[in-house]
């Protein structure tokens, strides 16, 4: 187990890495009989890769299936089968004997045809893994259609046949009926989640063509404010900068500073050059970790992350990770990488020349502090990567963090005197330890609550979150005052000044959080808590909740009560939107305006309700993208109708769905969203 989390560990980029071609699926149809098509799913699988067939017990990895999208005179007939080339074993890791296929993979889906005209619209759901990580979910689609079916009597008896299957089978997932094929957004189904407002009468259509005709052109004319991408990458780039800094100060980092630099300065007698190795030093630990996200870059899209940011199963292991990270942290166990692998390194570093034999010293220090580096790098790739924004987000932060990492060695090297008023290495790293272990357990609860939010369970809401984050920081300035201790703990009794005012520091924050217990705004967690709306028991009522989620009824309450709109484009789990409602909305001037001048609504991109129909729309390149949530329904609404795919994203529309302002993105200002709302009231009030 522990060498298999630490192959998962090192190769955390791997979670991202849903684009890449593992696996091709070809699909073949091919008629058996007047009333019957087998399809069939052949598959090319990457060597090291697997696919898992259909037998998969209840808590296993993604069992092959087949699904309906559309069924009219066409409909699947007994189970999906697996082709040839089957194998099983037992996993040490699902704890369960499974069954998968390698190299290739067969399925094939008998499909029973039951009138003349006839056309199903189905896929194939299949998992992948491989010994270090596995793909998310993904399917495979095939459309079968025709008029050569039956007719008469044998329509009437495969209708029949059809009838007396003995109820659903297990690996055939059964969609809508009879989904719609519309050519542009302005036809989109009026299906979706129940509005906050009551509901109105339905709009005219040509108010919902309006609605949806596309205001890119708009936005252009009034500019957009540009100051957030560059920001957000200054963020993460000072995240990954701290979290390199908090790395140094680790048990694994910082013995070995005083070490190596030792060894560069003797290593001959020209202090030039071993200042020079080392700096080159410095230079290789920077690559290897600019590596590392540019790997991650290089496997990402926007709309991959965007997806896995609110993936259950991703976001579930996410928590699940960052729990183990920090029980490892707390002194429960070690993760180390396996012992061949230093020493392998570590020969070849000693027999290399050269700027190869110091980039492999630098890789052994990588491979060496694993145990403490591992978890950080592991959390920092996972929080910068799923957070929006640029999809350079991984390579900036990892950026930040080499920078960090390297600059002691460095410095010691040019300044070796320095070495001896540095502090020595002792119990006080694994303080440091034990704290990061608290922050990653409180970390993981945001992750949990992410996929808590996008498919609605409600095991997670506000006071549960605030309560566990309680009970975090409070136990954490306990440790901190040495009132409770963890394995690996000196037995000193004294508590320093440093831990006093962090433990201090601590406690105050978690008496911060009890307010927030009754609705509080606790506006320096906004960005991770859960929003306010899940909050069962809220004494405070000085808040702006959104009038609808429904787009199209919120547009015809707008235009009966001569108002603009004010649209916002969320998510479950944008932090940044959090942030914003908390720290902007919540300001009493704001306020006023969205609650008396505008009706907000707000649009969540992941929402993951199924629509009672699926929505297929043609693209601009012809092909066909079937919206299936309403979470993708109001993603393609703000891709097609503003051309992004940030959040959040605020723009002010008139009742023709057109755009009064430039958008306004995560910015806390609230001098300029007052701006920002006043300007799109008066552009409103001036068109009238």
């Amino acid at each position: 187990m522990k060498k298999f989390l630490s192959l998962l560990l090192l190769t955390i980029a791997g979670l991202l890495n849903t684009l890449q071609a593992q696996v091709s699926f070809s699909v073949s149809q091919k008629r058996v009989s007047p009333t019957e098509i087998d399809v069939t799913f052949k598959a090319k699988i990457a060597k090291g890769w697997h696919v898992y067939s259909t037998n998969i017990p209840d808590g296993g990895p993604t069992a092959a299936r087949f699904g309906v999208d559309k069924a009219d005179g066409a409909e699947p007939i007994g189970a999906l089968k697996p082709g040839p080339g089957v194998k099983s074993m037992h996993d040490e890791v699902f704890e369960m004997q499974l069954s998968f296929f390698e190299n290739t993979a067969t399925f094939t889906q008998r499909i029973k045809l039951t009138k003349k005209d006839y056309k199903l619209k189905a896929y194939l759901e299949w998992g992948a893994c491989n010994d270090q990580n596995c793909l998310p979910p993904s399917t495979t689609e095939v459309v079968v259609n025709g008029s050569d079916g039956p007719t008469g009597e044998a329509a009437k008896a495969a209708a029949a046949a059809v009838a007396q299957q003995p109820g659903q089978n297990t690996n055939v997932a059964t969609g809508v009926q009879n989904n719609m094929l519309v050519d542009t957004v302005a036809t989109i189904a009026t299906t979706d989640t129940a509005a906050v407002a009551p509901v109105v009468a339905p709009a005219d259509s040509s108010d919902v063509a309006r609605w949806y005709e596309s205001s890119i052109e708009q936005l252009k004319h009034w500019g957009e404010d540009g100051g957030t991408h560059n920001r957000t990458l200054w963020y993460i780039f000072l995240m990954g900068f701290v979290g390199g800094l908090i790395t140094i100060l680790t048990p694994c980092v910082w013995p070995i500073i005083p070490m190596t630099v030792s060894f560069f300065l003797h290593r001959n007698d020209d202090r030039r050059k071993a200042i020079r190795d080392a700096i080159i030093y410095g230079i290789s630990i920077v690559v290897i970790y600019v590596s590392l996200g540019l790997i991650v870059t290089s496997v990402s899209s926007a709309n991959t992350l965007n997806d896995l940011s609110t993936n259950a199963v991703f976001n579930i292991f996410l928590f699940l990770l960052l729990v183990v990270f920090a029980a490892s942290f707390l002194g429960g166990f070690e993760i180390t990488l396996p012992s061949s692998w230093n020493n392998k390194v570590n020969a070849r570093a000693s027999s290399a020349s050269g700027f190869m034999g110091l980039f492999l010293m630098a890789f052994t220090l990588t491979l060496v502090s694993f145990s403490c580096t591992g978890p950080i790098i592991g959390f920092l790739l996972v929080e910068v990567s799923t957070a929006g924004g640029s999809i350079l987000n991984p390579t900036i932060g990892m950026l930040g963090f080499a920078i960090a990492l390297a600059l002691p060695f460095t410095f010691f090297a040019l300044f070796p005197t320095m070495l001896k008023k540095a502090p020595k290495s002792g119990g006080w790293m694994n303080v440091v330890k034990v704290v990061l272990g608290f922050i990653e357990l409180a970390f993981a609860l945001k992750f949990l609550s992410v996929a808590d939010l996008a498919y609605g369970w409600h095991i997670l809401d506000r006071e549960a979150f605030l309560a566990l984050w309680i009970a975090i920081f409070g136990l954490l300035g306990a440790y901190l005052f040495g009132w409770i201790k963890f394995p690996n703990d000196d037995d000193d009794t004294h508590t320093s000044v440093p831990r006093f005012f962090l433990g201090l520091g601590s406690l105050a924050f978690a008496i911060y959080m009890i307010p927030g217990l009754w609705g509080a705004p606790c506006k320096a967690i906004s960005a991770f808590a859960p929003p306010m709306y899940t909050q069962d028991f809220n004494l405070d009522q000085v808040k702006v909740e959104a009038h609808f989620r429904d787009y199209e009824e919120g547009m015809a309450y707008a235009k009966k009560a001569g108002k603009p709109v004010l649209l916002d484009f969320t998510g479950f789990g944008c932090v940044n939107c959090r942030k914003m409602e908390l720290a902007v909305w919540h300001d009493a001037k704001v306020r006023d305006i969205m609650n008396k001048d505008y009706v907000l609504i707000s649009l969540y991109v992941d929402d993951k309700t199924r629509l009672p129909e699926n929505i297929e729309v043609k693209q601009a390149d012809g092909t066909i993208k079937t919206l299936r949530t309403v979470g993708d329904k109001w993603s393609y609404l703000e891709s097609t109708k503003f051309g992004a795919q940030t959040q959040p994203f605020y723009v002010p529309v008139d009742n023709d769905g057109k755009a009064l302002n430039h958008s306004f993105s995560y910015k806390e200002d609230i001098p300029g969203y007052v701006k920002f709302l006043q300007e799109g009231l008066k552009n409103y009030r001036d068109k009238k």
